[in-house]
């Protein structure tokens, strides 16, 4: 028995499509950890390519057959061929691959050294058109306290819990964990999972003797990725969920080096 190909029939529109796809796809995948090698993670991907405008559809099953025979590697190294794969598979002009996934830091409470572990939203981008292009990024949970309110202020100042995103491509290897580092280096201070009560008090005092506005984080933040030779762009985001206002404060650096 003969069954129609209908996503392969001709169009008649003359309409590119710029992205056609599967989203929400939750798939296992291996990821580059700089203390043990690899980290198991799972991922939501969402996987696109470029549909000309004479053909009426893609073939949405290929985007798993493909992936399926890449996700056990470490998937940043093979990036590349993925896609590259997708391409010839899908007869496109261009494929792209959104990954979202969480990621493990052990971390160690700064007077108690309680270890246990922090995870951080990651998220790598990538695109293959005429040349392939990856973007690497962290949402780093952190806190920060408002200098305004420490200086205006009797005793005491307000502070909140903030996100400090950062996502950058680059010419030679970056590790997650170096991002998450610097988010963390120019926050008012660090988050850990576990505090005792002598960590408390470091950490409250150690946002007290520290306040940043989101303005502060972005650009402390921007001056060492600009000095760093491997990075050729990146975006700095920062948002605090502020505790004395009904709106967070939000501030965007980007370059394209």
């Amino acid at each position: 028995m003969s069954i129609p190909d209908i996503q392969s029939q001709t169009d008649n529109r003359k309409i590119t499509i710029d992205k056609v796809g599967v989203k929400g796809i939750r798939y296992p995948i291996v990821v580059q950890d700089r203390e043990k090698g690899i980290q198991h993670s799972v991922a939501d991907l969402n996987i696109y390519v470029e549909l000309p405008h004479h053909r009426r559809g893609t073939h949405m099953s290929r985007f798993l057959e493909v992936l399926n025979r890449y996700h056990t590697e470490v998937f940043i190294d093979k990036l590349d061929a993925f896609l590259s794969e997708l391409k010839t598979t899908l007869k496109a002009d261009s494929a792209y691959i959104d990954i979202m996934f969480p990621f493990f830091m052990k971390k160690q409470a700064p007077v108690s050294r309680v270890s246990s572990l922090l995870g951080y939203d990651c998220s790598f981008n990538a695109s293959f058109k005429d040349c392939f292009e990856l973007w690497i990024g962290v949402k780093v949970p952190v806190t920060t306290l408002c200098p305004c309110s420490k200086a205006i202020s009797v005793y005491g100042a307000h502070n909140q819990r903030s996100d400090i995103f950062i996502k950058v491509r680059y010419r030679e290897f970056v590790w997650l964990e170096e991002l998450i580092q610097l988010a963390e280096k120019h926050s008012s201070c660090e988050i850990y999972p576990i505090l005792k009560r002598s960590d408390e008090k470091y950490v409250t005092e150690k946002a007290y003797n520290n306040p940043k506005f989101v303005e502060d984080v972005v650009r402390e933040i921007t001056l060492e990725l600009n000095k760093d030779k491997r990075i050729t762009g990146f975006y700095v985001e920062a948002e605090n969920f502020e505790s004395v206002h009904n709106h967070n404060a939000y501030a965007l650096i980007s370059r394209n080096l």
